[in-house]
């Protein structure tokens, strides 16, 4: 069977790991990395692996682009790529507007006869298919999802953007019910206000309805620890069957995790129709490898 031909896009925390996880996949083939700093800085190759600015320098055409890029550019990235008939994943995890990115990049795939994986992390992603699992579990009840305490990538990367922060680290930490606090940590440039900055934070909407402390230090990787995790549970009624309970918990590596879904949601881009999809949208069975009667008869 032909491989899934893989460009990964960005070389951050992300990037590195889906590397890694492409390269363990026994039914895919890494074309290379595109990352237009690296290439300008003169990495063209690392380990066998190779570096571009762009997808056109690839030997071949990838099947699917991997997008380890910040959240705020996806909506920018991801139609290029759609544009040229590559089906594309990402993680993007702003959950207020992820209809609206779904809506946005339907459109570009189904012209282009691709697929477009959303969100493909593990919140959202791969909690929000227990989300629905419980729910169908337990039609009526309350589901609460406990993050932490732990680094959270997307709201780190925010943090980095800002003018004047060198360096960032966020780190979420559950209250309970659902509501969480964040700690935030940053390395500024001389010069830069921190009374400013601090505010910008508090402000950003990644921030602005959690309770948010910010904290200057001048070496984040004294702080850093890529570790996280979530605590889901869901309390509700089978049928007309009360008292019904469920919970799910994990500690994880963050980008890690992340990344490895990602990859898994390559897969099912070749076996989707064409379309832009988040993944309660996507049958389980589409991430595996193997057969169809292999895994039906391993995991049912």
């Amino acid at each position: 069977m032909e491989k899934i031909k893989i460009a990964v896009v960005g070389y951050g925390n992300i990037g590195k790991f889906a590397v890694d996880a492409v390269l363990d996949a026994s039914d895919m083939e890494l074309l290379g990395i595109i990352s237009s700093s690296l290439s300008k800085s003169g990495t063209k190759e690392k380990d066998g692996i190779k570096f571009v600015a762009s997808v056109d320098e690839l030997d071949k055409k990838p099947d699917v682009a991997i997008l380890c890029s910040p959240t705020r550019s996806i909506p920018d990235i991801a139609p290029e790529y759609l544009s040229k008939g590559i089906h594309t994943v990402d993680s993007y995890d702003a959950h207020d507007t992820i209809w609206e990115l779904k809506t946005k990049l339907n459109e570009a795939a189904e012209k282009n006869n691709a697929v477009s994986i959303i969100s493909a992390g593990w919140d959202p992603g791969s909690d929000s298919l227990v989300r629905a699992l419980l729910l169908a579990c337990a039609p009526k009840g309350v589901t609460y999802t406990d993050f932490g305490p732990g680094m959270s990538m997307g709201h780190s990367v925010a943090v980095k953007a800002i003018d004047g922060v060198t360096d960032a680290l966020s780190v979420t930490i559950p209250a309970g019910m659902g509501v969480h606090k964040r700690a935030v940590y940053v390395s500024l440039e001389p010069g830069a206000d921190f009374a400013k900055i601090s505010d910008i934070i508090k402000n950003d909407p990644y921030f602005v309805n959690d309770e948010t402390r910010v904290f200057e230090t001048d070496d984040i990787s004294k702080l850093l620890d890529v570790g996280h995790g979530v605590a889901m549970s869901r309390k509700g009624v089978s049928g007309k069957t009360h008292n019904q309970l469920f919970e799910f918990n994990m500690r994880i590596n963050n980008p890690a995790l992340t990344s490895q879904i990602m990859v898994s949601c390559a897969r099912a881009c070749t076996r989707q129709k064409p379309g832009a999809y988040t993944m309660i949208e996507i049958p389980v069975i589409n991430l595996l490898t193997g057969s169809l009667e292999e895994n039906v008869r391993k995991l049912v």
